[in-house]
């Protein structure tokens, strides 16, 4: 299992620079597990670069068909008091966006619950510093 952030997940399903690594990874390890809020935020970018002009209908339908596809399968964490709270804390410490550390309270948790650590999977780069920070390895490793 690997925790994702919803900006690699971003890469599974619009093309971007780090697309073919991402996509081998999601092939790599099968089981995923994010925040509850990924798919809003992974949908705010599809609808986000379809206002620019970067999709046809069809091919919009077919990446948000592909995505809610794809997210049935996923882990999500859903204990948003629990995530709020650890984001709140995560603030006072890292230079993180409030949804940044939501998916980084959201790895912690699943952290705990579980009592074994697991791959954070990121393309934003301050967030892979502070996931870093909270002792997680996170890939691909050129996010750094």
């Amino acid at each position: 299992m690997r925790y994702w952030d919803s900006s690699a997940l971003v890469s599974q399903f619009v093309a971007e620079s780090g697309t073919a690594v991402i996509r081998r990874m999601v092939q790599e390890n099968e089981i995923i597990a994010t925040w509850a809020w990924t798919r809003a935020e992974i949908v705010s970018a599809i609808e986000r670069r379809n206002r620019f002009g970067d999709f046809s209908p069809a091919q919009r339908r077919n990446i948000l068909e592909w995505l809610a596809s794809s997210a049935a399968d996923w882990y999500e964490v859903s204990d948003f008091f629990a995530v709020r709270s650890r984001a709140i804390s995560l603030l006072s410490r890292h230079v993180l966006r409030a949804a940044d550390a939501g998916q980084l309270a959201a790895a912690l948790l699943v952290r705990e619950r579980l009592g074994q650590s697991f791959e954070f999977v990121s393309l934003d780069k301050r967030l892979s510093k502070a996931a870093e920070i909270e002792g997680f390895r996170v890939l691909p490793e050129s996010s750094e």
